[in-house]
């Protein structure tokens, strides 16, 4: 495959799963930890080996706090990856 080429579904071999926002209203999230998950988001897609989003889940939570409805979303990315990406490997202890 060449250097600027997609890869093809029949390429992918790894999938990792990311999820953006949260449905939990019991713990919602920071903004801290939404932007850790865009950044994960932002470096699958643009590191190398780039991935590409090949699929997505959209999860609604409608819940009632008093007379209010609150609803929250959690969009959950399927990034699809030839190979699983080094920085994603555990990271060993040097042995001595």
């Amino acid at each position: 495959m060449g250097q600027w080429e997609k890869a093809t579904l029949s390429e992918i071999r790894y999938v990792k799963l990311i999820p953006i926002g949260s449905i939990n209203p019991g713990n919602p999230l920071s903004e801290k930890e939404r932007e850790q998950q865009v950044a994960l988001l932002n470096r699958c897609l643009n590191d190398y080996p780039k991935g590409m989003i090949i699929g997505k889940d959209i999860s609604v939570g409608r819940y009632m706090v008093g007379e209010h409805e609150l609803t929250m979303e959690k969009v959950t990315y399927h990034v699809g990856f030839e190979r699983k990406p080094v920085w994603e490997e555990p990271q060993k202890p040097a042995v001595q």
